[in-house]
């Protein structure tokens, strides 16, 4: 256990500057040497607002940046903040990604694209090839899209109503790479349907693969349990959010449901 996994008490940091990124949806950046890993998630905290988790979305020289989307009363409230404000961060926590594999294959849904950019940026380094699959409802709506361009990323879009590349889903997009390259692994974040489809194609072909898992998370850390998954007792938030092919295997929620603030089961 690292000595951030260990804190509860936030650190103070100042917004550098915040991007915007899509519709509704901007990058908070922070001066800090965070040390993540891509796949990683950080606490945010808003005094007499709450606490939230985010994932690690750039991190680079000394500064790091977490990319939100508002969607609810705390988004609201950070979104009306502006650079030269304080937020309390705590973390990283949780596993990330392994970065293991040849030619790797990113399949990133709605903000789900977020902590898979960082891992594209270090993959980048580590001279693999990669093709990321960018998915959302519109146009409007696809983090990145300067992001990678002219980059050494082969950015492959997808949109629901087609206005940007495949119209379609993600996974249609997969099946096709899978079909054309020898790939070493997948990785994928984003909705769970999403990821329910991308793991039976991954299953399906056997190709080793990784995915991200979302749950209500409360303190970040393994101790309150609201995040812990049925059939196997793992928490999201120390054992995950990512988990490989053979482990979403014993998850007996996975595409099933999730479990809200209350643990009210709720239908996925």
């Amino acid at each position: 256990m690292t000595t951030a996994q260990r804190s509860e008490r936030p650190r103070m940091l100042v917004i550098e500057k915040i991007t915007a990124e899509a519709k509704d949806t901007s990058s908070f950046w922070f001066t800090g040497d965070l040390k993540a890993k891509p796949g990683q998630f950080v606490m945010l905290w808003i005094p007499g607002t709450g606490l939230k988790p985010f994932g690690v979305s750039y991190q680079d020289d000394g500064r790091f940046a977490v990319t939100v989307r508002k969607i609810g009363t705390f988004t609201e409230k950070l979104f009306g903040m502006k650079a030269g404000d304080r937020l309390g961060v705590q973390g990283p926590y949780g596993r990330g990604f392994s970065g293991k594999g040849g030619r790797i294959v990113l399949v990133g849904g709605g903000y789900g694209a977020a902590p898979l950019s960082f891992l594209a940026d270090e993959l980048v380094r580590e001279g693999k090839e990669v093709f990321f699959i960018n998915g959302a409802a519109t146009k409007d709506h696809v983090l990145y899209r300067e992001r990678f361009k002219g980059g050494k990323v082969h950015m492959i879009y997808s949109t629901d109503d087609g206005s940007l590349g495949h119209r379609g889903f993600c996974t249609d997009c997969l099946t096709g790479l899978l079909s054309k390259h020898k790939i070493g692994r997948v990785f994928c974040c984003g909705p769970e349907m999403m990821l329910r489809k991308a793991f039976e194609i991954c299953l399906e072909k056997d190709i080793p693969a990784e995915f991200s898992l979302e749950r209500h998370l409360k303190c970040g850390f393994g101790v309150c349990g609201s995040c812990c998954l049925d059939g196997t007792g793992w928490r999201v938030c120390r054992e995950g959010p990512v988990f490989a092919l053979d482990d979403m295997k014993k998850i007996a929620e996975f595409g099933q449901y999730k479990r809200d603030a209350s643990g009210r089961v709720v239908k996925i």
